[in-house]
């Protein structure tokens, strides 16, 4: 059942992330980092929220993901403290086990394609990425990548 598919994510994780310094610059420089974070279910299952912690005590993020079982998609949106705003929604869906979700965002005052994969999930570990496109997504420089470990 598609609106099942982020059960995986509920509780609380630690999480390795690995993030390129500069964006869409040809930069070839990462820097890795700790965090946490926890996801719990809303709307009787069909949708969850999850907070994310940078580490640093004073910067969050928030993920709110809902389920419309109309179209079959999941449609995701992020927030951050720093930003104090949520962006534009993603959407897409789970195939085999790997879930891929497109959106667009602004970025250096101009818009590019943003995609998320969601993949190598277990009951104990997942993995995030996160890969921009300037060119309208002939081309994806991925940026992110969260390698998570559940904590309960």
């Amino acid at each position: 059942m598609p609106a099942s598919d982020f059960d995986f994510l509920h509780g609380t994780w630690h999480i390795h992330n690995r993030r390129l310094d500069k964006r869409l610059a040809g930069c070839t420089t990462w820097s890795e980092f700790d965090s946490s974070a926890w996801c719990k279910p809303i709307f009787g299952g069909a949708g969850n929220v999850d907070e994310f912690s940078f580490g640093d005590g004073e910067s969050y993020g928030i993920t709110v993901r809902i389920y419309e079982p109309t179209t079959d998609l999941w449609f995701l949106t992020w927030g951050d403290s720093g930003k104090g705003a949520m962006l534009p929604p993603l959407s897409g869906s789970f195939t085999d086990g790997v879930g891929t979700f497109f959106g667009e965002e602004e970025f250096e005052g101009r818009t590019v394609k943003i995609r998320y994969i969601w993949s190598k999930t277990t009951p104990t570990s997942a993995q995030w990425e996160q890969a921009l496109s300037d060119d309208g997504g002939q081309s994806w420089e991925t940026n992110w990548y969260m390698y998570l470990t559940r904590t309960n």
